[in-house]
């Protein structure tokens, strides 16, 4: 595996292999890399000549400091496990790199409905940061292949419709794979590291309230649903900041089921200091 911090380098080898007609499969990640990763890694690598991984902590998509200042950093692990993955680069920048003239927003994405319910309503300007630090990825990388992990559902729908609005969805095909979980179903997570022993234990509710959405779904008015989900999660000592079913394709917010549409379960609660997201097909 080979490592560039600079773009220009990066950029350049990249064209060279882009000459060979090879194909690029492209993992962006924050880091503190657990399986759900390294199983989007090994996806491009069986479909994609040259596979390369991103590691930075994007500060432009953390509306509170601190959480920001607390993420995980174990980049010495990230190598070795990226390297037995069979990831062919890894492109670990600094903040100026990507971000040469300051990380003030010069662009605003227009995301529409997506931007104001779930993360876009609680976190105020995240999928902004996002949009700023994926388009620019993009444009350094310039792959044909990009993966993301289901987990984070609504980033999915915004990561999507970023690649739109930059008009390269001819040229780089989103593949969304599914949430890998620990045994007791708890979805993999960076975040999972911040967890004591106690909270980690307990981490395990939100699956257990979604797979109950999923267990008693039924026509009808979906209120008494998704309250029996927060009261689980309250009743445990979550934090909740919001327990929705939604529609799966655009996010929409039915107030009943038809028996038809199809649905998704998302969840964001706090689990001591520490908000955990989620988020379950139901039909």
């Amino acid at each position: 595996m080979i490592l560039f911090k600079k773009l220009t380098d990066l950029r350049k080898w990249l064209d060279d292999q882009q000459e060979k007609e090879n194909t690029i499969g492209f993992v962006p990640t924050m880091g503190a890399l657990h399986a759900g990763h390294i199983s989007l890694i090994e996806t491009s690598v069986k479909a994609n000549r040259i596979t390369v991984c991103s590691i930075f902590v994007n500060p432009t998509q953390f509306n509170d400091p601190a959480d920001f200042e607390k993420y995980p950093v174990t980049i010495e692990k990230d190598i070795a496990v990226l390297e037995a993955a069979g990831c062919d680069v890894l492109f670990l920048p600094s903040v100026k790199e990507i971000y040469p003239d300051g990380v003030k927003a010069v662009r605003n994405y227009e995301l529409g409905y997506l931007e104001t319910v779930f993360e876009g309503k609680y976190r105020p300007g995240h999928f902004q940061g996002v949009c700023m630090v994926v388009n620019r990825l993009l444009d350094i990388v310039q792959p044909g292949n990009l993966y993301l992990g289901q987990k984070d559902y609504q980033q999915c729908m915004v990561i999507t419709k970023l690649v739109e609005l930059m008009g390269a969805s001819q040229k780089i095909k989103v593949n969304i794979c599914p949430t890998l979980r620990e045994a007791d179903g708890l979805a993999m997570s960076s975040r999972n590291m911040r967890l004591n022993e106690t909270e980690r234990k307990k981490a395990v509710t939100i699956y257990q309230a979604l797979s109950m959405m999923k267990k008693e779904l039924q026509q009808g008015k979906l209120k008494g649903l998704k309250d029996k989900a927060i009261s689980m999660l309250e009743q445990r000592g979550f934090r909740v900041d919001y327990v929705e079913i939604a529609g799966a394709t655009d996010l929409s917010l039915p107030d009943q089921w038809d028996g038809e549409q199809k649905l998704v379960a998302l969840v964001a609660a706090f689990n001591g200091e520490t908000r955990l997201i989620d988020n379950m097909a139901l039909n």
